[in-house]
C-alpha cells in the first residue's frame, strides 16, 4: 500500500463545494489584492489565536522578516534561534542584516533549551525566536522570563502549530510577534504560499501593513522601504473555509498520533511527547531512531512516504558554518535520529497500522 506524507487531494475532495464557491466569489468580484476577504480572514485569525492584530503577508518567510523588523531588529543586532528548524528561521534575521545566534534545543519537543539560552545573550542581542517545531509548543514561559530580565523582543515562529496551546492561550500569541506560514501542507495550509504576522501591538501591526505594501499607508505615498509582500483575495478566501475546520482536523491529528504512539510501543523508536507546558497540533509526526536511514531506506522500498526534518543543523549548513562557535550537540543528534511519518487529518486507521507495521519490520 502506497502512503502519501499528506494527501492535500483528498481534503479538497472532502471540501469541495466550499472551496470552489469561495474562490468563485473572489472571481466574481474582480477583488483580488488586499479586498473584504484578506479583511475578513485577519480578523477571524486574530479573534482565534486571542491577539489584536493579524496582517496577512505572502509567506511565513516573510512573516518573520517584517515582523523582525517592525521590532527594529537590524544591522548590528543579534537575534537568537534553535540550531535545529527550517532554514528560514535564521535566513530571515540575515534578511534584516541582523545576525542569528544559533542555541541548541531541547530533546522532547525540539524548542530552544531555556537552560541554555543565557549563554548565547551578549550586549547586542536584540530577540530571542523561538519555534514551535512539528506543532508541539516550545517552552516558551522560562524563555519570556528570560527575555523580559534583558529587554529582548520574543519573536514566536508559530509557522508548523497553527492551534497549538502553551497554557491556555494559542501559541502564536504571547511573545511581541508570531509569525504563521500557510504553505500548504501545514495544518491550515493555503494553495499557493501565504503568512500572518499576529501581535498585541498597534504599532507593530501597522508597521507590518506599510512594510507589506511599498512601506506605503497610502497608495503612492511611501514612508519608508518596504516591500511587496501581500496575503492575496483567493488565498484569503480559501483559507476562511479551512479555518472553519482547522479544530476538528487537529482533533484527528492528535488521535492519529496516539494510535502510532499506541502501535509503536516497546520498539527502539521515541516517539513525540505531548508537553508538560501545552498541547501538540502534530503538523508532523517525528519520531526518533538510532537506525533513522535504514528505516528510511525500507519504508521507500515500501511506498511509504517519509522525510528527514532537518538532515543538516543550521550552525552547519554553508552560509553560517564560519560563524558557529561550538558544538550544539542535541540539534546535532536530532540531525542524525529523527524521521517524519505520514501524518495528516485524512488517514485512515488501516493506513496508520501499515506504517506502524512497517517501521516495526524495519527495527525488528
Amino acid at each position: 500500500m502506497k502512503i502519501p506524507l499528506v494527501d492535500l487531494v483528498l481534503q479538497y475532495r472532502n471540501i469541495r463545494q466550499e472551496v470552489d464557491a469561495a474562490v468563485q466569489g473572489v472571481l466574481s468580484s474582480g477583488r483580488f489584492i488586499l479586498g473584504e476577504r484578506l479583511r475578513s480572514f485577519e480578523e477571524a485569525v486574530a479573534a482565534y489565536l486571542g491577539v489584536r492584530h493579524a496582517v496577512g503577508v505572502a509567506s511565513g518567510t516573510d512573516a518573520l522578516w517584517l515582523a523582525l523588523r517592525a521590532c527594529g531588529i537590524g544591522p548590528g543586532d543579534e537575534v537568537i534561534v534553535p540550531a535545529y528548524t527550517f532554514f528560514a528561521t535564521a535566513e530571515a534575521v540575515t534578511q534584516t542584516g541582523a545576525t542569528p545566534v544559533f542555541a541548541d534545543i531541547q530533546p522532547g519537543c525540539y524548542g530552544l533549551d531555556p537552560k541554555r539560552l543565557q549563554a548565547r545573550i551578549t550586549p547586542r542581542t536584540r530577540a530571542i525566536i523561538p519555534v514551535h517545531l512539528f506543532g508541539c509548543p516550545a517552552d516558551l514561559a522560562p524563555i519570556l522570563q528570560l527575555a523580559a530580565e534583558h529587554r529582548l523582543k520574543v519573536i514566536e515562529d508559530n509557522a508548523q502549530a497553527f492551534g497549538a496551546e502553551h497554557g491556555n492561550r494559542k501559541t502564536g500569541s504571547l511573545g511581541d510577534a508570531g509569525c504563521l506560514s500557510f504553505f500548504p501542507a501545514k495544518n491550515l495550509g493555503a494553495y499557493g504560499d501565504g503568512g500572518m504576522v499576529a501581535t498585541n501591538s498597534a504599532t507593530t501591526a501597522e508597521a507590518v501593513r506599510k512594510l507589506r505594501d511599498h512601506g506605503s499607508p497610502i497608495k503612492h505615498v511611501p514612508e519608508m522601504i518596504g516591500w511587496n509582500s501581500r496575503l492575496d483575495e483567493l488565498q484569503a478566501a480559501v483559507l476562511l473555509v479551512k479555518l472553519r475546520h482547522l479544530d476538528s482536523w487537529n482533533a484527528r491529528r492528535r488521535s492519529i498520533a496516539a494510535s502510532y504512539g499506541e502501535l509503536l510501543a516497546g520498539l527502539p523508536v521515541v516517539p513525540p511527547r505531548e508537553p508538560s507546558c501545552g498541547r501538540h497540533v502534530y503538523h508532523s509526526y517525528v519520531v526518533r531512531l538510532e537506525a533513522r536511514d535504514r528505516v528510511k531506506s525500507r519504508l521507500d522500498a515500501q511506498g511509504i512516504a517519509n522525510a528527514v526534518y532537518y538532515p543538516v543543523p543550521l550552525h552547519l549548513t554553508k552560509p553560517y558554518r564560519q560563524d558557529a562557535a561550538d558544538s550544539l550537540p542535541e540539534a546535532e543528534r536530532a540531525s542524525r535520529e529523527t524521521l517524519a511519518l505520514p501524518m495528516f487529518p485524512e488517514m485512515t486507521g488501516e493506513q496508520v497500522r501499515t506504517v506502524a507495521a512497517a517501521v516495526r519490520q524495519a527495527v525488528e
